[in-house]
This record gives structure tokens, sequence and C-alpha cells, in this order.
């Protein structure tokens, strides 16, 4: 893929209300300086210094208390120099189902108070503007000449039960690039089964699920696991994958035992297979010199590490003698 990204609007959407969308919004916002203490590579940097996006609009279809966000992610958002955190006191409202929502979740609630406080103090002068709107449900990209020329949008109402309706009611925004981050669909392995509804692969506790009318083993595809949002569809933070692997692991290391032995069980057979077909790879001892690599590369400029991004980059720094 190409290693470059046009930044040229000066007025951004972002849909969505999750952790993706704030992560998207937070670097369209941020300068390219702010960011160059991190781990990001020089083509990274290069095209975030380049990046003239003043404005960023966040869009949700729902409310506060439906909102997706953790509220360390939301907190942060406010931590930056840089940028202005706007929403709009109109936007706070809850039905019922909201205040439920609110009771039976401290994170919930503890995500609406923190943009209830944003909606009601006074607008500072940080140069970057982040709109989180509530109550807009994307409608229709506007465009132009092939650009992006706006966005619209209907506003909604809620229903009662944390659902909204549509008011009938629509807006045009100013916006020059619109990106999408409402959701994620995994792709079928057609060798595999697909629950097209859900975008998993049905399993027990990582177990690939093959008839669900036989018993015992046999409902189980042998030596066939999932793990990650394959397992369980896209939700969750790190601590939940590492969670959800464990367990799939747990379950693998269980069954290994009455699996079919290897024919070539040697430790070194898996590198002879791969160089015998030219395959390039790299070993653990590789990633080390490849991790030494990246913080050398960093050392000079006061940074942890500077990222290598090509693969064959990476290759040749994880060859003994050649980072």
């Amino acid at each position: 893929v190409p290693r470059s990204w046009p930044l040229d609007a000066e007025k951004v959407a972002v849909l969505g209300v999750g952790n993706v969308a704030l992560d998207v919004a937070r670097v369209l916002a941020k300068t390219g300086d702010e960011l160059l203490p991190t781990e990001i590579p020089p083509n990274v940097y290069e095209g975030l210094k380049g990046n003239k996006a003043l404005e960023v609009h966040v869009f949700g279809r729902r409310g506060p208390a439906q909102a997706k966000f953790t509220p360390l992610e939301l907190r942060e958002l406010d931590h930056s120099p840089t940028i202005e955190v706007i929403v709009n006191p109109e936007d706070i409202d809850y039905d019922e189902g909201s205040e439920a929502a609110r009771r039976n979740s401290k994170q919930v609630d503890m995500v609406a108070n923190t943009l209830e406080q944003w909606a009601i103090r006074d607008h500072g002068d940080r140069p970057h503007k982040l709109f989180l709107h509530f109550f807009e449900s994307p409608a229709e990209v506007l465009g132009a000449d092939g650009k992006v020329v706006g966005l619209k949008t209907e506003r909604t109402q809620l229903d009662g039960t944390g659902n909204v309706k549509g008011t009938g009611n629509f807006t045009d925004w100013d916006i020059q690039a619109v990106y999408r981050a409402v959701g994620y669909l995994s792709q079928n392995v057609t060798q595999l089964p697909f629950d097209d509804q859900a975008g998993t692969v049905p399993n027990e506790a990582g177990r690939v699920i093959a008839d669900d009318t036989a018993e015992g083993d046999a409902r189980f595809m042998p030596a066939t696991y999932v793990t990650g949002w394959i397992k369980r569809g896209p939700v969750g933070l790190i601590g939940h994958t590492k969670g959800d692997a464990n367990e799939t692991i747990a379950c693998l290391l269980d069954d290994a035992k009455a699996f079919a032995p290897a024919p070539k069980p040697e430790l070194d057979a898996v590198t002879e297979f791969l160089e015998g077909k030219g395959i390039p790879f790299t070993t653990w001892a590789g990633w080390y010199r490849l991790d030494a690599h990246e913080r050398a590369l960093g050392e000079p400029e006061g940074r942890e590490r500077v990222k290598v991004v090509e693969r064959e980059d990476m290759l040749r720094a994880s060859e003994p003698n050649k980072a």
C-alpha cells in the first residue's frame, strides 16, 4: 500500500463513537511534532507534519450514554495542548433506557459525566477544534469533481429505550474528508463454518464447531481453533483479547495429546522447510536484532525507537551482522 496519505482537508469528519474513531480523530487533530516522540516512522511523521486539518468532527447517531468510548480513551482527548474538545449542550440528552445504562455500568456513567463537563465549560483558544456530535446520523457524503465537499446528517432523537429514530431534519456540514469507523466485519474462509450475521466462526471456548448436531469431540473440527474478533466479534480491549487468547490456547494444549504426531518433530524442521522453499523468515533472535536496530535509530533523536516499515528492511535488520 502507499506509504503516504493525502491530509489536505481543513475540516474532517470521523463517523463512529468507539475507541477506533477516537484514535483516528486524535491523530488527525494532533500535530506531527506532538507525535514525534512516539515510535512513528519518518514517513508517518512527514505526512502528519503536513496535515492541514483544523477541525475534526466526530459523529454518532445515538447519545452520550450509547457511546462506546472507554473513559480513559475519551479523557485523553483533552490532554493535548493543541486540541480543544467541544460538545454541544443540546447533545446531552437521556431517556429511560439511557439512564438505566448509566446505572448499570460505571463505565457508561463516567463517559457521560465527562461529556457533560465538556458541554458546559467555556471554549479555550487551542488551535485545533475536535467536535463530538451526538444524535446526528450520517445520511450522505456530498461530492463534486470526485472530491468530498460535505456531509449530510439527519438529526435523531431517543425513543425511550436508548435507541433513536430520525426526525426528518437534515444538516449539511462543511467537510472535505470522511473517515469511517463504524464497525468491523470479518471475512469468511471457505474451509470454515461462518456466522454471516455475527461475522464470527462458530466456536466453543475457541474450538471451532463443525456440526451442531454431533456430540462430544465430533462437534469440533479437529485441531482447529479461533481467537480474537473472528471468535467473539469486534468488541473489547487488549485485556479482553489476552484473556480470550488464553482460553483458546488452554483448549489447544488440552487437546494436543490427541493430535497426530508431526512427521518431522525436530525443532529445526520448520526452518529447513522454509529455507528449502526459499521463503524469507525471521527467528526470535532475529526479532531481538530488529528491536536493537530500531532502538539504535531512535537514540540520536532522543526517542525510544524509530520503527522500520518495509518488510524487506525488517528482514535485513533481523539477520546476523546485517542490521
